[in-house]
């Protein structure tokens, strides 16, 4: 009987572990459907953005004296990783950590300096755990980032590179591409890459009008250039935001899956152990009544 008691709290545990992953999962596929609205809502602007700073940018007659736009010899380099507060997530902290470990060996093995800045709370822990010496963290908005969020990740690295301290900026994050994938993302930043300048017969379409800057285009574009950095961060956490819901609602699905499975097979166990039981208790009856009748 024992057996069967045993069996019997376990699949009790088992069935409330399994409530608690279901709840997980639909606030997690609820917080998704947001973080996705907001990632929609959030593009207009970004490309925007990017045709005004163009434009700005080719209306200007140099652009080689901005700080952000300055290219140098890479003998330091500042590594941001986006990572989320709580665990319960999969491989979501996990392959971002990866990724941050082996942009550290080639950096060292390329004799550059690496500097470690993070977002999110289990990136942090995770890093000072392992001895390396963070500059800075920003916790407790991985799940709902505002804009004012990524300005201050922004001014920080953009003073950082402002001041020389670093020669580049490289940010790592999971890219949103489905609940059940969630691409790693390495991007550099800082310097704002030349590229973006270059042209673009598609781009070029969309910039239509004759515009007349007030004050000089260049000082328009030392305006926008934070900004530019702070929007891409922004959009980046924004991804982040919704890989770490789409991953945790996996990640609980799976686990409810799991504890449904293993429900049935405790449930086989126990009305195995019970039938043992009755067999036992009727061979013990027949035995009995062959030595009264013996």
């Amino acid at each position: 009987m024992a057996a069967v008691q045993d069996i019997k709290r376990r699949i009790r545990s088992v069935q409330n572990t399994r409530k608690i992953t279901k709840a997980f999962e639909l606030v997690a596929a609820a917080r998704l459907r947001r973080a996705q609205a907001r990632i929609e809502a959030m593009r207009p602007y970004a490309d925007r953005m990017m045709e005004l700073m163009v434009e700005t940018a080719r209306a200007s007659t140099s652009v080689r004296g901005l700080p952000l736009l300055q290219r140098r010899e890479v003998r330091t380099a500042a590594v941001l990783s986006l990572t989320g507060d709580r665990g319960l997530a999969g491989a979501f902290n996990s392959q971002i950590l990866r990724q941050v470990f082996t942009i550290e060996r080639r950096l060292r093995s390329e004799g550059v300096q690496g500097r470690w800045l993070v977002s999110g709370r289990k990136g942090a822990s995770s890093l000072r755990f392992r001895r390396y010496d963070v500059d800075q963290a920003w916790i407790g908005f991985s799940d709902r980032p505002a804009y004012t969020d990524a300005a201050a990740i922004a001014h920080k690295v953009c003073e950082l590179y402002s001041e020389g301290e670093v020669d580049s900026v490289i940010l790592v994050y999971n890219h949103f591409v489905s609940p059940l994938v969630q691409r790693v993302v390495e991007q550099e930043i800082l310097p704002i890459p030349e590229s973006l300048f270059e042209a673009d017969d598609d781009r070029d379409a969309a910039l239509t009008g004759d515009f007349i800057y007030e004050p000089e285009a260049e000082e328009i574009l030392a305006r926008l250039l934070p900004v530019y950095v702070e929007t891409e961060l922004f959009r980046a956490l924004l991804e982040s935001a919704a890989s770490e819901q789409g991953a945790r609602m996996t990640a609980m699905r799976n686990a409810s899956k799991n504890a449904a499975e293993l429900t049935d097979s405790l449930t086989l166990a126990m009305n195995r152990a019970r039938q043992a039981e009755i067999t036992q208790e009727i061979l013990e009856v027949v035995a009995g009544a062959d030595a009264l009748t013996a």
